[in-house]
């Protein structure tokens, strides 16, 4: 059951850095759904994505899981036999709550969970591979090695899905949807206070990227093909094409 995020609803001394903790797990359903445009979208798209991209004997990576909700959406839409969908994050208490989500939905594409660092599992036979607002908690010292192994590991014709927070180089452009992000959650209910206290806990653990940047890594990563899909005010998602080709 999810519970109503109010974690920040009064002031906190000391806030320290973001961290998906036990706390933030409990009321992540609502957090995300009232903090991210187009979260459900995005969500419900990624499993369009999968009804095109999975192939038969091959294996899904959800990179980043969080509750499981990319991954669940990605197996309603697989049609192939001999699929698997591995779905990993370092949180425990997020993957202790994804793997009752993922127990709760019966279907035959099995599903192993893993908790662990995204850093450092071996990406093979991947047809598709799915980073959902994760690549930003790396730091981006460390995020062209990983979009490096993910293109290494995707077959030919595979596809990446890459959904962040943006910043943008126009500076004009980037204030407006910044302050237009903030009007989102205020009529999704947070207060000033609320939404202050979370951005001063996010502004060292959250470092965004523009989506020209996100486009030159996937080019120097070895991605032919990359193009922004979706994109509500600074949220949004690439999609990443190996080509059919590809040695």
């Amino acid at each position: 059951m999810s519970h109503r995020d109010t974690l920040f609803s009064a002031p906190i001394a000391r806030l320290g850095d973001w961290t998906f903790d036990e706390r933030v797990a409990e009321v992540f359903p609502d957090m995300i759904q009232r903090s991210v445009p187009g979260y459900s979208n995005i969500i419900s798209m990624i499993g369009m994505l999968a009804e095109r991209f999975v192939q038969p004997g091959t294996q899904v990576y959800d990179l980043g899981c969080s509750l499981g909700a990319a991954t669940l959406s990605v197996r309603r839409n697989i049609h192939h036999d001999n699929c698997k969908i591995i779905a990993i994050d370092n949180s425990p208490a997020m993957i202790e709550r994804c793997r009752r989500h993922i127990d709760a939905y019966k279907a035959p594409t099995p599903v192993d969970v893993i908790e662990g660092d995204v850093r450092d599992i071996a990406i093979e036979n991947a047809s598709m591979v799915v980073l959902n607002f994760t690549l930003q908690f790396l730091e981006p010292s460390e995020r062209q090695a990983l979009l490096d192994k993910i293109y290494q590991g995707l077959n030919p014709g595979g596809a990446l899905v890459l959904s962040e927070k943006f910043s943008f180089e126009d500076a004009k452009v980037g204030e407006l949807l910044f302050n237009m992000h903030h009007d989102f959650k205020r009529a999704n209910g947070y207060s000033e206070l609320e939404i202050s206290q979370k951005r001063s806990m996010l502004e060292n653990v959250m470092l965004t990227d523009s989506v020209e940047t996100h486009k030159a890594r996937l080019h120097k990563a070895g991605f032919e093909h990359s193009e922004l899909w979706f994109q509500c005010f600074n949220f949004g998602s690439l999609v990443a094409l190996k080509a059919e080709d590809a040695a």
